[in-house]
């Protein structure tokens, strides 16, 4: 989890991109702007932690023991990842 202080350093980050962009305008208030993107990005955080917690939750329940680092690992948790995050965006 990324600490209030990156969270708000990266809302800035991302607001001045948009603002550079040509694609894009800013209408609101910056303030509003910034608290949004704060908002969005400490959800999607908590979202992707909680994914992470059941995948492991979800690796560490194998009766075969699967040493976390080796390469069997990385493989079934980034495709068990994948697939909670697919279910996640379903619903």
């Amino acid at each position: 989890m990324l600490s209030e202080d990156k969270i708000s350093h990266l809302s800035h980050v991302i607001l001045q991109a948009v603002k550079k962009s040509p694609v894009a305008t800013v209408q609101a208030d910056e303030g509003r702007v910034l608290k949004e993107i704060k908002r969005v990005l400490a959800f999607e955080l908590a979202q992707e932690e909680a994914i992470n917690q059941k995948v492991r939750a979800k690796l560490a329940s194998y009766s075969r023991g699967i040493v976390e680092g080796s390469a069997e690992w990385e493989v079934l948790y980034r495709k068990a990842f994948e697939e909670e995050t697919r279910k996640h965006a379903k619903a």
